[in-house]
Order: structure tokens, then sequence, then C-alpha cells
């Protein structure tokens, strides 16, 4: 499934694949890749309140700081919350951007491999094989509970939001 008309890079039109994940759906299961290249799965976190992170590359000004920010909120959301930062970049990119960056809380994991994520939750560009930029927060009950794709891949998402709804 194809769908326009929600994002643009630079103002320019992309197309995104996958389905429209809404607040309320049963969070869709995936399976990616963590900074050791074992497979992590949204099961893996089950009973927990999951913040999903969603950015193009951690390479990228905007990317770095929605990770930090991420990072830097986790510690104060408790200990049945777990933030996932899920990309394209590759499991060593992410392993060396956490050492450098001091992220501790928040974890990165890979879409790289067949993007998984990406399929499911309706993030990945099809011009780019990257993952748009979203916020995904799914409860203890396995349903989501904040969906927000950024309309403008370059612009930050709604951090407050997502926070409030991860609380």
């Amino acid at each position: 499934m194809e769908r326009t008309g929600i994002i643009t890079f630079l103002g320019g039109p992309l197309t995104l694949v996958g389905p429209e994940i809404k607040v309320g759906d049963k969070a869709p299961g995936f399976t990616v890749l963590d900074n050791g290249l074992g497979a992590k799965t949204l099961a893996d976190f089950a009973g927990k309140t999951v913040v999903l992170s969603v950015t193009p590359s951690l390479d990228t000004p905007v990317c770095d700081a929605q990770l930090r920010k991420f990072n830097v909120a986790a510690a104060g959301l408790g200990d049945d919350v777990v933030v996932l930062n899920v990309s394209m970049d590759l499991p060593f990119a992410n392993k060396r951007f956490c050492t450098v960056a001091g992220i501790e809380k928040a974890q990165t994991l890979s879409d790289h491999r067949d993007a998984s994520f990406g399929n499911a939750y309706g993030v990945l560009i099809k011009e780019l094989r990257l993952l748009a930029r979203a916020i995904f927060v799914v409860g203890r009950d396995g349903l989501v509970k904040y969906a927000e794709i950024v309309p403008e891949v370059t612009h930050h998402p709604d951090y407050d939001k997502a926070l409030a709804a991860a609380k």
C-alpha cells in the first residue's frame, strides 16, 4: 500500500509505504536490530509503555536533537516506559552515535535489514528507503496511544504531546 500527500522533504512530495496507524489500533509487530545485531521485536517490551521515536538518520541535526531530547525525557518517565529510536541507520552507526552523544536511556534500533518497522507502521519513504520522522506511543495494553507523522521531514515532532501520552 502506498500513500501520498502526507509528507514532504524540503517541500518536495514523497510516498509512504504501508498502512496508516491510528490511535486505538493494535500496535503492529516488527523485527529490527539492536546495536549488537540482535533481533528485537515489539513483544520484547510487552507490559511496558513504548515510545517509538522514528528518525530518517541520526547523522542529521534534527534527528540528533530528537534522540537527545527523548533520551533526557526517558530518565523521568519511570521504569515501566521504554524509549526506542528506530531508523535505517546501521547498528554500527547507532552504537557509535550513542557512545559519542552519551545516549544511555533511549535505545537505538536499526530497520535497515528488511524495513519491517517502516512497512508495518507506514513510515517507509519509497523514494529514499528511509523512515519518515514520526512518533508512536504504544500503551502497556499493546494499543497505540499516540501517533504523529511529521508532515515536513526536516521539522521536529511535537515532543510535549508525545511525552504526555507516554505518562
